[in-house]
């Protein structure tokens, strides 16, 4: 073949056929291979935007194949959110708690975030208990668990004895080493730029 026939759309387009074949034939080894199926513990966890928004996202994902879910937000319960407001519109297959008071820098007060936490773990453990919920998302738990406001062994061990197909997505940054070597799937949200160092404060529609 000649050095003008390797360089012809049609040689580059064989060329790419042929490799996407490959590609494919590996990829499909590899998904074949792939038996289990179980619940997950999944964390999003880093200091990058958008924890919680990709737990809603599995959320909507779960409701899309009639699936019920169950939200616990811990800490920023106390906030009105758009998600909130768009996942209630499946009705009685979204159950929606904010247990939290706020951030703790807006409480200042130890005793009443611990209160708060203990409630919201009280909801959240009924939840984990119930085989007829597909997800429960535990907004903002990694925080709570920063500071010490629950106590990770016992959290770890009421999610490790949820029903077996049930999924758990816990959200929130820091999260502790125990619950990352407790997880299914880990993602870590990093902060490349944010429009907040900018002077542009939370918007509608965007943060909440």
């Amino acid at each position: 073949m000649t050095a003008e026939q390797h360089n012809t759309p049609e040689h580059d387009a064989e060329r790419h056929k042929e490799k996407m074949r490959k590609r494919k034939a590996v990829q499909d080894q590899e998904v074949a291979g792939k038996t289990v199926e179980k619940g997950l513990l999944l964390v999003n966890t880093g200091p990058g935007k958008g924890k919680s928004t990709a737990a809603f996202g599995l959320a909507l994902r779960m409701l899309g194949y009639d699936r019920r879910v169950v939200v616990v937000q811990f800490i920023k319960g106390a906030w009105h959110t758009g998600e909130r407001r768009a996942l209630e519109r499946f009705g009685d297959l979204v159950e929606w708690h904010s247990m939290g008071e706020g951030f703790t820098w807006e409480t200042q007060d130890r005793a009443r975030d611990v209160a708060a936490c203990e409630r919201a773990w009280a909801v959240a453990r009924q939840a984990l208990a119930r085989p007829d919920v597909d997800l429960v998302v535990l907004d903002e738990l990694n925080v709570a668990l920063r500071y010490d406001y629950l106590n990770i062994t016992q959290v770890l061990a009421d999610i490790t004895a949820r029903p077996e197909g049930q999924h758990v997505m816990v959200t929130g940054r820091n999260a502790k080493q125990p619950m990352l070597d407790a997880a299914d799937l880990v993602t870590e949200m990093t902060l490349v730029k944010h429009h907040f160092k900018a002077g542009i404060k939370a918007q509608e529609g965007v943060e909440f």
